[in-house]
């Protein structure tokens, strides 16, 4: 304690005690105090407190009718026994007496009053401020009491800064026979000595003693006899006295307070478990295991993926594998009707390349089903963010061309001849292949799909997939694609007012606007779940864009080819051209 402190407590403690001791009458009954060469201080509560209501600090006065405590009493006699005791021993501090002044707490008042009169110097009223406390000479040598918590910790405050202790320095040279019991104590004040166990045995207003064990030492060792203990409640049933019952399974121990009996109860967070050795805290579940809330112990976590045999799988599959027979089979029909006018208007032997394209963007979608594996990754999207660009290069130059032939060749005929002997349109669709190809080697490369273990959206699964979707290189390449897009757009609006065999505005804007409304529903879907299923979306969306562009740009054709055979002539092709050229003079 600083120094300070000490003078500020000094001062509080001289006005308390000026206050206290001048107001009240401090002489003691004889039956209270004893002469001797050195004072100890007994605070017992020989009378009951007085619950009165008080308007103004007053110390309250102890002896009143029909308020004695005479357990109280008992301790007050027992300290005058014990000094006496030793006063007249032959062997015990020779050539010294004990004296004593005992005091009676009887309520919070009055135990304050007590102390500040036993740290008053000897036969004065007033407490001297010293700068150091270790100096200064109370009259008690030591304090023994109060019995109750409130009133030991209030004497103990104001006892501490003058350095007056509840235990005698020289107590561990005690040894001394009493009663044929040796009394000694050990170096950190403690005694060896026995004891008895005793019980208070109550009927009615009368009261008695009972001893029911005993605990000697050292070593030290308790004897308790149950069968002597007599309780309160019916049949002699033995009292439940804990301050908190067991916890339910899974359910932690959080302490309340100093006591480690007194607690709550809280059950163990998702992903916790209550191992039996510590009831005190959850631990953790392994990366690989989950528990639900509450829980003493975890499982092992489902993993999880798309697998080839699942009902929606098999759905996907049957589409997707239709899809590559109607493209295989229209390549075969249009080998077979290559050099007829059909064929020739939806452009010759760039239809095959078309049609491959379509097949290679179709064989990718098999990589989305079974246990991902990085061949799998690497491949799935790859091929069909490749296919599918080289499909939308092709329709997009298709488009171009013929709305060039049709309605630029006459004004600009040197363009349009040098767009011809310089293969513009495959110079295009090369060069437009190549800048996706290049996309995809850089994802590949750089952003590498790689076979994941998803632990943090579902507690109980792990789901397995591929990190494509998240990653930068996968959105470049849909952004190419979308780019494609609506250039093919907008080449096939140009051309909406062409002759009719050569318009196909209406099938390629439904077979666009199809892609744009898949891969829509497919990026909603994604940024609100990440389960299994979600490769069953991706297929869907790529399966919903090469089946539209396909069904839009092929089957028409198809059909003309194998239902209406009297529209795949030259003549029919003649006369739409004549018939678009009429117009066009008209207007």
């Amino acid at each position: 304690m600083s120094l300070l402190a000490v003078h500020l407590v000094s001062r509080l403690l001289s006005l308390s005690c000026c206050w206290a001791l001048s107001c009240h009458d401090t002489e003691l009954s004889p039956d209270f105090s004893l002469a001797g060469d050195y004072l100890l201080a007994g605070l017992f509560p020989v009378h009951s407190h007085c619950p009165g209501v008080r308007r103004r600090p007053t110390v309250t006065v102890c002896d009143r009718p029909n308020s004695f405590n005479s357990h109280g009493y008992h301790l007050f006699q027992a300290m005058r026994f014990g000094i006496e005791e030793i006063n007249n021993s032959t062997t015990l501090l020779p050539n010294v007496t004990l004296g004593y002044q005992l005091y009676d707490v009887c309520s919070e008042s009055a135990n304050v009053y007590a102390t500040l009169k036993v740290l008053s110097v000897l036969g004065t009223h007033h407490i001297e401020v010293r700068a150091n406390p270790a100096h200064y000479s109370p009259a008690a040598l030591a304090v023994i009491g109060p019995d109750t918590t409130s009133h030991a910790a209030t004497t103990a405050a104001l006892l501490s800064p003058f350095l007056v202790p509840l235990l005698l320095e020289q107590i561990r040279k005690v040894n001394f026979l009493l009663h044929e019991d040796n009394v000694m104590f050990n170096d950190n004040g403690d005694p060896f000595s026995s004891y008895d166990i005793i019980a208070w045995d109550w009927s009615g207003s009368e009261w008695n003693f009972r001893v029911i064990g005993s605990s000697t030492g050292p070593p030290v060792q308790l004897d308790i006899n149950k069968t002597k203990i007599r309780w309160h409640g019916e049949d002699n049933q033995v009292p439940k006295s804990v301050c908190s019952s067991d916890c339910l399974e899974g359910h932690q121990r959080v302490i309340v307070g100093f006591y480690h009996c007194c607690f709550e109860c809280v059950p163990c967070e998702a992903g916790t478990f209550l191992n039996k050795s510590d009831l005190h805290s959850c631990q953790p579940c392994g990366k690989e295991e989950w528990a639900p809330e509450g829980s003493e112990t975890c499982f092992p976590r489902t993993v999880v993926f798309l697998t080839w045999h699942e009902p929606i799988s098999w759905v996907l599959l049957a589409a997707n594998t239709l899809l590559l027979v109607l493209v295989i089979g229209t390549a075969a029909l249009f080998a077979w009707h290559l050099e007829t006018p059909v064929v020739r208007s939806a452009g010759g032997r760039l239809c095959f390349f078309m049609l491959g394209s379509l097949a290679g963007g179709s064989c990718g979608l098999y990589g989305f089903f079974g246990e991902p594996t990085l061949p799998m990754c690497l491949l799935r999207q790859g091929l069909f963010a490749l296919g599918f660009a080289i499909f939308l290069s092709c329709l997009t130059i298709r488009s171009f061309q013929l709305v060039f032939i049709f309605k630029f060749s006459a004004k600009v005929p040197t363009f349009y001849h040098a767009w011809v002997r310089n293969r513009g349109p495959s110079l295009f669709v090369v060069t437009s292949s190549v800048a996706q190809l290049l996309i995809c080697m850089t994802w590949l490369a750089v952003w590498t799909p790689r076979p994941t273990r998803e632990y943090q959206r579902f507690p109980q699964l792990v789901v397995l997939d591929c990190t494509e979707a998240n990653s930068v290189g996968f959105l470049l390449a849909f952004a190419y694609n979308g780019l494609l897009s609506v250039s093919a757009f907008a080449c096939s609006y140009l051309g909406k007012g062409l002759p009719e065999n050569y318009n196909e505005a209406k099938c390629v804007t439904f077979s666009l606007l199809l892609n744009f409304v898949a891969w829509i529903g497919f990026f909603t879907t994604a940024s609100v779940y990440q389960g299994k299923y979600l490769p069953a979306v991706h297929v869907l969306a790529a399966l919903s864009s090469l089946s539209g562009s396909f069904g839009a740009y092929f089957l028409p054709k198809c059909y003309v080819i194998l239902r209406r055979p009297d529209l795949n002539s030259a003549e029919h092709f003649q006369a739409s051209i004549q018939d678009y050229t009429r117009r066009c003079g008209s207007t």
